[in-house]
């Protein structure tokens, strides 16, 4: 005669058997992604208009992971001595392999008035310091952060660049 136990306790151990293997594939969620480091390389005017600038800049995104990452998008701000100067946004669809690097162009666009915010004042000032914020946007899987904040800082010394041979 079969016993009423029999399948409690194989039931049991199907429980205890997926539990464990639940708990294997959460340990490599363990893992914390660190975000990429960008930093400006490069900034090209592209086209005026009567009220409107349109810049193109290279940003160079570090990826410090052990695991590449797949970059989908990517929007930023341009800031010239502390003022906004350019926005714009970028659909992007590279891979950067683990501790490597890629260059990701952004379109910006820059009104009249920023432009002139931006230059206002420059002949009195020592240093032109510019900076780049905004979120790049990773290809996310389940429990991975899909969206990056970044903000870059740089200064150039103007002094001697006016200087003629």
């Amino acid at each position: 005669m079969p016993s009423l136990r029999a399948p409690s306790f194989l039931l049991l151990r199907i429980c205890v058997l997926v539990s464990l293997f639940l708990l294997a594939g959460c340990a490599g969620f363990g893992k914390t992604l660190e975000p990429p480091r960008i930093n400006l390389s490069n900034v090209q005017f592209q086209e005026s208009k009567a009220l409107e600038t349109v810049l193109q800049i290279e940003l160079r995104v570090f990826n410090t992971n052990e695991v590449p990452i797949k970059v989908k998008g990517l929007d930023c701000d341009l800031e010239l001595n502390g003022k906004s100067f350019a926005k714009g946004v970028s659909s992007v669809d590279k891979e950067i392999p683990a501790f490597g690097t890629t260059i990701v162009p952004v379109t910006l666009y820059s009104s009249v008035v920023d432009i002139f915010r931006g230059i206002m004042g420059l002949h009195k000032k020592e240093k032109l310091k510019f900076g780049v914020s905004g979120r790049l946007h990773l290809e996310g899987g389940f429990l991975m952060p899909s969206t990056f904040p970044f903000k870059a800082e740089e200064e150039l010394a103007l002094e001697g660049l006016d200087k003629r041979r």
